[in-house]
C-alpha cells in the first residue's frame, strides 16, 4: 500500500459499545477497505481497543488506541447536542482512566431503565432482557433501545426513534452523568494520549461564533485536537474547523463514526460517501504523542 496516499478512518465502534461489528470484524473491513490506520473509539470503554491490541494480523492497519468520552458542557455554553472528546495513543490499561471509564458506564445502565419507564408511560411496552438477547451484549445503549423500538413497529428508523422519542428535549429523554472537560482532558493525558473534542459540526449553539469560543476554552484545558473530517460535515464546515485548529495550534483529526448495521448508510473510511482522511493525519498524530512521550 501506498500510505502517502492511503486513507485513514480514527472514529470507529465495535459492539464493545453501540456497534454491531467484533474488533476482529473491524480489522478484516478496515484491511479491506484498504485503510492505512485505524482506531477503535468506542463509548466510555476500552474493551474493543483491548480486544484488537491482542490480534496478530500479518498485514492490515496500523492500530492507535481510542475511546469516545461523554463530557459536560463548560459553564456559560448552552448548545443542542452532546460534547464528547476523543482521546487516541493512550495506555488502555491505566487505572484512573479505567476507573473513570468504569462511571461513566454504570451512570449509563442506570439510566437505561428510566427511559424504559418514560416510553412504558408512552404505551411503548419493551423489556432490557429483549433489548439485551437482541444486541447480544451486556452494555446497552440508546441505538439498541432504538433498534428494538423499531423491530417491534414503534418507529419507523433508528433516525425516526430518536427525532421522536429518544433525543434530547423529547419525551424519553434521560439525561446521565457526564465528566468535565478537564477531567476527561487530564485524564487522557495522564494515560499517555492526547485528547480531540469530536465532530463539532454536530454541536449547535444559541449564539453565533461559540463554537470558537468553546475550543479556546478547551485548549485552555489542554485540548489537543479538533475532528474536522467527519462524515455529516459540509466541505464548508470543514475547511472552518481547519482554521480554528489552526488559529489555536490544534492538531486535525477525522473518522467515520462507523457503527456498522446501526447506522448502515455510514460506512468504514467512507462516511456517507465522499469522505477522506488523509494518512498524514495519523502520522502528525503519531508525532505529537511521541513529542508528549519524550517531553512527559
Amino acid at each position: 500500500m501506498d500510505y502517502k496516499s492511503g486513507k485513514i478512518d480514527l472514529h470507529i465502534h465495535s459492539n464493545a459499545s453501540d456497534g454491531s461489528l467484533a474488533p476482529a470484524q473491524i480489522l478484516s473491513q478496515a484491511a479491506v477497505c484498504g485503510l492505512a490506520a485505524i482506531s477503535i473509539t468506542d463509548h466510555d470503554t476500552v474493551a474493543g481497543v483491548k480486544t484488537a491490541l491482542q490480534i496478530k494480523l500479518s498485514q492490515g492497519p496500523a492500530f492507535i488506541s481510542g475511546v469516545e468520552i461523554s463530557a459536560e458542557f463548560p459553564p456559560g455554553f448552552n448548545a443542542s447536542g452532546s460534547m464528547h472528546l476523543l482521546g487516541y495513543g493512550f495506555d488502555p490499561y491505566n487505572q484512573p482512566l479505567a476507573e473513570l471509564l468504569e462511571k461513566q458506564q454504570q451512570s449509563r445502565a442506570r439510566r437505561n431503565p428510566r427511559i424504559l419507564e418514560k416510553l412504558a408511560d408512552l404505551g411503548i411496552d419493551i423489556h432490557m432482557a429483549d433489548i439485551a438477547a437482541e444486541a447480544r451484549k451486556n452494555e446497552i445503549a440508546r441505538p439498541h433501545i432504538a433498534a428494538h423500538m423499531v423491530k417491534n413497529g414503534y418507529a419507523a428508523s433508528i433516525d425516526d426513534a430518536f427525532d421522536r422519542f429518544l433525543a434530547k428535549g423529547q419525551p424519553a429523554y434521560v439525561d446521565r452523568f457526564r465528566i468535565k472537560p478537564e477531567e476527561a482532558i487530564f485524564h487522557i493525558h495522564q494515560s499517555g494520549g492526547v485528547a480531540v473534542l469530536a465532530h463539532p459540526g454536530l454541536l449547535v449553539f444559541e449564539l453565533g461564533g461559540e463554537l470558537e469560543k468553546l475550543v479556546a476554552g478547551l485548549a485552555a484545558m489542554g485540548l489537543d485536537g479538533l475532528e474536522a473530517y467527519y462524515s455529516s460535515h459540509s466541505p464548508r464546515q470543514t475547511a472552518a474547523f481547519e482554521a480554528i485548529a489552526e488559529k489555536y495550534d490544534l492538531l486535525l483529526t477525522g473518522g467515520s463514526d462507523f457503527h456498522g448495521d446501526i447506522n448502515p448508510e455510514i460506512r468504514m473510511g467512507k462516511g456517507a460517501g465522499d469522505l477522506h482522511v488523509p494518512y498524514e493525519i495519523f502520522v502528525r498524530l503519531c508525532r505529537a504523542l511521541q513529542d508528549r512521550t519524550s517531553t512527559g
